[in-house]
């Protein structure tokens, strides 16, 4: 058996984890995905939340040492039984059994907000959409979803902008790819839509599919890979405009999919898909970005050999544990 292969999608509130998880869990096949958000480690309901004063961004807010505990039973392929968190109404609800299959995606607020977190994920992802655009998605989703007025969700975003500052935005560091969606020059945020551009930040912490000799043969029509720097270290970026052709789109798309040849190719109106509320819309830069995230679960995946099953670290520690009281019974030497 191989242990399960662990995905991070973290970003602040409404930054799209959920429609990037989606579109990956229909490329591989529900049957081989599951899905865990750790919004459900919150300690506290909504109205507690208010009477305390404290946002669900905050560590304090967040059982973060459950969290551990549980990805490291996942990373050894053990069930958790996981927290649930209503969005909806904002409640704690009866907890959910979980087992992992073959991929688990694990998306949240707070998924790199430790060293021993971020240690159990194979690929980590930080989505990281202009903040302005992020406040549009916030709005819509929030009012057609969670209840909210227009105004309280922009006055909630005024007072959480600190927790944001101090415990989301740190962890975007730790990512392996940063994904940055922006509206064309000249687009009005609420019209920009489907034609949303993207910018992938790759960093060497994990190894990319080779797409410069696309790029090369076909030219800057709507896609650009080039040498960058990010927090001062040498980054590739992988530009993807709003506008880019269908026929672009399929070759970068067919480019990716030649490394995957355990995979069937589909076509990317399957995917790539986000919905407004009203209207469901298809993204080239969407679809692209889901495909390339996926190329790296199966590389992980198909990287792993077949293991022996090994308890986890909170085992181990307890057989340590007893042995070294065990050794002290039996041990007569004068200490």
């Amino acid at each position: 058996m191989k242990r399960p292969i662990i995905l991070g999608i973290v970003g602040d509130s409404a930054a799209g984890k959920t429609t990037i998880s989606k579109g990956l869990t229909h490329i591989l096949g529900a049957a081989r995905v599951t899905h865990v958000c750790t919004d459900d480690y919150h300690k506290y309901d909504r109205r507690e939340r208010a009477e305390r004063k404290i946002s669900a961004l905050h560590h304090d807010c967040n059982y973060i040492d459950i969290m551990q505990l549980h990805m490291e039973r996942l990373h050894y392929g053990q069930p958790i039984l996981k927290p649930v968190y209503d969005h909806s109404n904002g409640t704690l609800v009866r907890p959910e059994y979980v087992q992992p299959k073959e991929f688990v995606i694990v998306e949240g607020l707070l998924g790199y907000a430790t060293e021993v977190l971020r240690g159990f994920y194979d690929v980590k992802v930080y989505l990281a959409p202009q903040e302005e655009l992020r406040a549009i998605w916030k709005i819509k989703r929030d009012t057609a979803k969670r209840g909210y007025t227009a105004e309280q969700v922009r006055a909630a975003l005024r007072r959480r902008e600190p927790d944001s500052e101090a415990f989301i935005r740190p962890q975007r560091k730790f990512a392996d790819i940063v994904v940055n969606f922006y509206p064309p020059e000249g687009v009005p945020l609420e019209e920009a839509g489907p034609k949303l551009n993207v910018r992938l930040i790759l960093r060497p912490t994990i190894p990319h599919p080779d797409l410069s000799y696309l790029l090369e043969e076909n030219g800057t029509g709507g896609i650009q890979l080039r040498l960058a720097r990010d927090h001062g270290l040498p980054v590739d970026i992988l530009e993807i405009d709003g506008n880019v052709s269908g026929e672009q789109a399929r070759k970068l798309a067919n480019a990716i999919w030649e490394h995957m040849p355990e995979l069937r190719p589909e076509n990317q109106s399957l995917f790539g898909n986000y919905s407004d509320g009203t209207r469901t819309y298809h993204s080239h830069p969407l679809a692209l970005t889901q495909l390339l995230i996926t190329y790296h679960l199966l590389k992980k995946y198909n990287g792993l050999s077949s293991i022996p099953f090994a308890p986890p670290y909170a085992a181990l520690t307890r057989q340590a544990t007893h042995a070294a009281v065990a050794t002290s019974q039996t041990d007569n030497t004068p200490t």
